[in-house]
C-alpha cells in the first residue's frame, strides 16, 4: 500500500456511496474532499464531513497506519490542531491532538473497491524491468485525453526551464540580451559542452559584447580567448595568430578574465559540432543581427525565426575545423535541424518568459509554433512510440520528455493523466 493511493482515493471521492464510520462506529458522509496539499501541512485543506451527525469544516490527514500521526509528530505540530479526521488504510492505535483531544480515524481497507487495488497493483507490478509502467496498456488511451495531458505537460516544462532563465535573469539584472547571449552559448554547446558553453557568457561582461558585437572578427576572438581555444602553439597558422594577438588586446583593453571557464570538450562529438565552429557561428550571428533579443521576440513564424539564424563560422573555417589543420572544404553553416533545436529549446522558453514578465499569455502562439515544428528524435521518444501513438510534433516530443522524467521514472502514475484514465477504467 502507498500512500499516494490513499490520496487519490480519497482526491477522487472513490468511497462515495458506501456507508461510512470511524473507528468507533460514528457514521461519516463526505461533503467535500477539501484542496490537495502539495506541501508541508496536513494533506487536505478545507474539508467538510459530517461525523455522527455533526458537520465539520477542516482539515484531512492521511497515512498508512495510524501510528504515523505519531512517527511525524504531528501530535506536537500546531499545524495539525485542526484535522478534523484522520485517514488511514490500517487502523492500530488511537491518536491525538497536540491539546490531548481524540481525533475521529477512518479505516479505509475495507472500503476500497478490491478492482481499483487490482488495477493499481497490476500498473506498477513491472516498474522495474520495463520502460513505463503502461506501456502495454498506452496504445489504447482515448486520443483525447492523450493530447489535451501532453498540452498540459509541455506548458509545466515551459514552466520548469523558465526558472533557470528568470534566475540568469536576476544575475544579470533584468538584461534580457545578457540572457540571450548566456542561453544561446548554453544551446550551442548542446549538451556536450552546454555547461562550459554558458560559463563562458557568464565570465564575460556582456557590455564589451556590446561593443564588439558590429565586429565579428573581434567578438570571434572574445570568445574563442575566454573558451582557452588560444592556449595551444600554432606558429605557422596565421589565423591563430592574429586570433591570439586580438584576444590578448581585448583582456587589456576591457580587463577581461576567464578564470571559471572549464575549456570546452572536442573528443565524441561530430566536426559540425566543435566549439570552434559553433563560437564562430555565434560571433556571426551577432555582427549580422544586432538588434537579435528584438527580433527573436517580434518573430512568430518558424520561417521568420529560421531566417535569423541564417549564418555560418568564419571563411577561415570554410577549410578548416580546428586550428592548423585543413580539411576537405564546406561552408559552415547552422542546418535546419540545429535551428529548430534552437527555437524549440532556446526561444520558445524565451519568449514564454519574456511574456510572463510583462503579465501577458502568448500560450496559444507558442503551442501553435511547436506543434508546427518536427519532433525531435532520441531512444526516450523512439521508445513511446513503440508502444503508443506516434510523436507527431515538438510539443509532443518535449511533453513526452517532461512525462517520462518527472512521472513514469517517479512513478507518479496518481498524478498522470494516463495513469489516472488507465486506474478508473476509461482509457
Amino acid at each position: 500500500m502507498h500512500e499516494d493511493l490513499l490520496h487519490f482515493i480519497w482526491k477522487t471521492n472513490k468511497l462515495n456511496g458506501q456507508a461510512l464510520t470511524t473507528v468507533n462506529n460514528e457514521n461519516v458522509l463526505i461533503l467535500a474532499t477539501g484542496s490537495h496539499n502539495q506541501l508541508a501541512g496536513p494533506d487536505f485543506f478545507n474539508a467538510k464531513i459530517e461525523i455522527a451527525g455533526q458537520i465539520w469544516a477542516g482539515n484531512v490527514e492521511i497515512h498508512i497506519k495510524s501510528s504515523d500521526w505519531f512517527a511525524h509528530g504531528h501530535e506536537n505540530d500546531s499545524n495539525y490542531d485542526n484535522v478534523i479526521l484522520h485517514v488511514v488504510y490500517e487502523h492500530d492505535t488511537a491518536i491525538f491532538r497536540k491539546d490531548n483531544s481524540p481525533i475521529p480515524t477512518l479505516q479505509l481497507k475495507d472500503y476500497i473497491p478490491q478492482q481499483l487495488l487490482n488495477s493499481y497493483h497490476q500498473l506498477l507490478k513491472n516498474s522495474s524491468n520495463t520502460f513505463i509502467n503502461c506501456e502495454k496498456d498506452l496504445g489504447q488511451v482515448d486520443t483525447f485525453l492523450m493530447s489535451n495531458w501532453l498540452e498540459r505537460l509541455y506548458i509545466e516544462r515551459l514552466e520548469a526551464k523558465s526558472e533557470a532563465i528568470f534566475e540568469l535573469l536576476e544575475e544579470s539584472v533584468n538584461d534580457w540580451e545578457q540572457v540571450l547571449f548566456m542561453l544561446l552559448l548554453k544551446n550551442f554547446g548542446l549538451n556536450h559542452n552546454g555547461i562550459s558553453f554558458l560559463k563562458i557568457g557568464q565570465a564575460t561582461d556582456y557590455k564589451v559584447v556590446r561593443k564588439l558585437q558590429s565586429n565579428s572578427m573581434q567578438l570571434e576572438c572574445l570568445l574563442l580567448g575566454q573558451a582557452g581555444l588560444l592556449n595551444d602553439q600554432h606558429e605557422h597558422d596565421s589565423f591563430y595568430l592574429k586570433c591570439k594577438k586580438e584576444y590578448d588586446y581585448l583582456i587589456h583593453k576591457f580587463e577581461i578574465t576567464a578564470q571559471s571557464v572549464q575549456k570546452p570538450e572536442f573528443y565524441g562529438l561530430r566536426p559540425a559540432n566543435f566549439p570552434t565552429i559553433r563560437l564562430s557561428q555565434i560571433a556571426n550571428l551577432y555582427a549580422e543581427q544586432p538588434n537579435l533579443f528584438a527580433k527573436l521576440i517580434e518573430n512568430s513564424t518558424i520561417e521568420s525565426l529560421r531566417s535569423i539564424f541564417n549564418v555560418s563560422a568564419s571563411d577561415y573555417w570554410t577549410d578548416h575545423f580546428v586550428f592548423g589543420k585543413k580539411s576537405k572544404p564546406s561552408i559552415k553553416t547552422l542546418s535546419k535541424s540545429f535551428i529548430d533545436l534552437l527555437i524549440i529549446n532556446l526561444v520558445v522558453p524565451l519568449k514564454f518568459c519574456h511574456a510572463k514578465k510583462l503579465g501577458k499569455d502568448i500560450n496559444e502562439e507558442l503551442l501553435q509554433l511547436m506543434t508546427n515544428l518536427k519532433p525531435e528524435r532520441n531512444k526516450i521518444i523512439q521508445t513511446y512510440d513503440r508502444f503508443g501513438p506516434k510523436t507527431e510534433n515538438a510539443l509532443h516530443s518535449q511533453a513526452k520528455l517532461q512525462l517520462y522524467k518527472n512521472y513514469c521514472t517517479k512513478n507518479q502514475c496518481l498524478k498522470c493523466a494516463i495513469g489516472v484514465a488507465l486506474l478508473n477504467g476509461n482509457s
